[in-house]
């Protein structure tokens, strides 16, 4: 079974297929996403889906269920998956650091971080990723709070599916699908851009 937090749901299923997939709307099935993830679990889900973590008790429920077996997905804001590493050890106060990063090393799978660039036509926008694996460098900076090290990580990663945002962006521009104007404002590190292109 599936089980959903959302705010607000923002795409309602079939009814066919609530059966398989419980979707509750924040503020509306639930007081907020820690209340509905504590309750949520109660029901013995497979796969959680968070809308967004927000506060230390969200994220930590959701590192203990994805501790025990169960399958979370969820959205932050973020600038990079580095920063949405950051981000999330963050919620904690100093104290509680060493513990979080522990249990994120253990727990995380992947971070996927996107952008939506205009396409060159004009006509719509297409999706520029960065992927961040957990391979055993990333588990060890995570742990030993080297978050520097995740991006040199993701650029000697290829072979582990991890992709630098950079490197995507040159595709995109290489296969003409975004200008590279476009692809210098979103560019996290523009000199790694501009290597990436010239390679």
């Amino acid at each position: 079974m599936l089980l959903t937090l959302e705010d607000p749901i923002e795409y309602e299923l079939a009814p066919g297929a609530k059966g398989i997939v419980r979707q509750r709307q924040i503020g509306r099935d639930v007081k907020d996403f820690a209340t509905g993830l504590r309750d949520g679990l109660r029901e013995d889900p497979d796969v959680l889906l968070i809308g967004e973590m927000r506060d230390a008790e969200t994220v930590s429920l959701a590192l203990t269920a994805a501790e025990t077996g169960h399958l979370v997905l969820a959205s932050l804001h973020s600038r990079s998956a580095a920063s949405a590493v950051d981000r999330i050890i963050d919620t904690y106060p100093p104290d509680q650091k060493p513990q979080i990063r522990t249990q994120l090393a253990d727990a995380l799978r992947v971070v996927v971080s996107q952008r939506l660039i205009p396409r060159s036509s004009g006509d719509g926008r297409v999706v520029a990723l960065e992927v961040l694996r957990a391979s055993y460098a990333v588990a060890g900076a995570i742990r030993d709070a080297k978050s520097s090290n995740l991006q040199s990580a993701m650029q000697s990663g290829k072979k582990e599916g991890m992709i630098p945002l950079e490197r995507c962006l040159a595709d995109l521009v290489q296969k003409r699908q975004i200008t590279i104007e476009s692809a210098r404002a979103v560019a996290n590190d523009p000199a790694a851009l501009t290597q990436y292109l010239a390679g």
